[in-house]
C-alpha cells in the first residue's frame, strides 16, 4: 500500500482543518451532557409541568436509574452518530472525483488501495474521538447527578466500543456509495437506503440480530453492568463485515474507474 502513512496523515489533518473532526467532537459532546440530564430530570419536569403539558393526561414517571441515562445516551449518539456518520462519508470519494483532485494525487506514488483505506480511518478516527468525548462526558453526569451512582468501567467501555462499530458501519456503507458515484448527495442517499433497508431488516428475528443497529441493546445493557443479552460474537463479526465487505467493493470499483 505505498503512499497510505503520508496518505493518513493528510486525511487526519484535513479532518482536523476542516473542521469536521471537532464539530462532530462537540455533537456527541452535548449529547453526552443533556442525555444523563434529560434522564435525571424529566419526570421533576413534568411533574412541574402537571397534565397541562400532556393534555390533561396523567403521566405517571417511575423514578430515574443510571440505566436510564444509559438507555437515553445510546438512543441519542447512535440515531444522531448514524447520521453524522453518513454525512462524513458521504463525499470523502465522490467529491475528490469531482474536483479532479484524486487523479492528482494518484499521480504521485501512491496506490488507489491506499488512497481509500487512508480515508476510510480517517472517518474511523474522528467516529472513535467523538464517541469517547459523549461517552467519557455522560459518564462525568452520570456520577453526578445520580446519588450513588456507578459505572462498570470494562462494560461501559464496550459499549462505547459497540457504539463507534455501529456507527462505523454506516461510514463505510455510505463511503461506498461515494466511490461508486461522483456526487456527494449519491453518497448520501445509499447511505440512508441502507439505514433504512438495514433498520427494517433489524426487525426481523434470526437476520435482525446481524444488523449494525442490533448492537444497541447489548450496548446499553454492557453500560449499565448488565449482561449484554445475546451471543455477542455474531454480531460483532457481522457488523465488522458492513465494514469490510462495503470496504473491498468499494476497492474493485475504483481500482477501474477513470479518474
Amino acid at each position: 500500500m505505498s503512499g497510505f502513512g503520508v496518505l493518513l496523515g493528510k486525511e487526519l489533518s484535513e479532518q482536523i482543518r476542516t473542521y469536521r473532526l471537532p464539530v462532530v467532537a462537540v455533537v456527541f459532546l452535548l449529547f453526552g451532557i443533556l442525555s444523563p440530564v434529560l434522564a435525571r430530570y424529566i419526570k421533576e419536569l413534568l411533574d412541574a409541568l402537571g397534565t397541562q403539558a400532556t393534555g390533561g393526561i396523567q403521566v405517571i414517571v417511575p423514578e430515574p436509574t443510571v440505566a436510564d441515562a444509559i438507555g437515553q445516551l445510546l438512543k441519542n449518539l447512535s440515531q444522531f452518530g448514524i447520521l453524522i456518520a453518513i454525512l462524513l462519508a458521504m463525499g470523502t470519494v465522490a467529491a475528490e472525483k469531482e474536483r479532479g483532485t484524486a487523479a492528482l494525487v494518484l499521480t504521485k506514488p501512491a496506490s488507489r488501495l491506499a488512497f481509500l483505506l487512508a480515508k476510510l480511518v480517517a472517518i474511523g478516527v474522528t467516529l472513535a474521538v467523538a464517541v469517547a468525548a459523549g461517552t467519557g462526558i455522560a459518564a462525568i453526569y452520570t456520577l453526578l447527578l445520580f446519588e450513588g451512582a456507578t459505572l462498570p468501567a470494562a462494560g461501559y467501555v464496550e459499549m462505547a466500543a459497540l457504539l463507534w462499530l455501529t456507527t462505523f458501519a454506516y461510514a463505510a456503507l455510505t463511503f461506498l456509495g461515494s466511490t461508486l458515484t461522483r456526487s456527494a448527495m449519491a453518497g448520501a442517499g445509499i447511505g440512508f437506503v441502507a439505514l433504512v433497508v438495514t433498520g427494517v431488516i433489524g426487525g426481523l428475528p434470526v437476520i435482525g440480530r446481524y444488523m449494525p443497529t442490533s448492537l444497541v441493546g447489548p450496548a446499553a445493557n454492557l453500560g449499565a453492568g448488565l449482561p449484554a443479552g445475546v451471543d455477542l460474537p455474531g454480531p460483532v463479526l457481522a457488523t465488522m463485515g458492513w465494514v469490510v465487505v462495503p470496504f473491498v467493493v468499494a476497492w474493485l470499483s475504483f481500482r477501474g474507474q477513470e479518474l
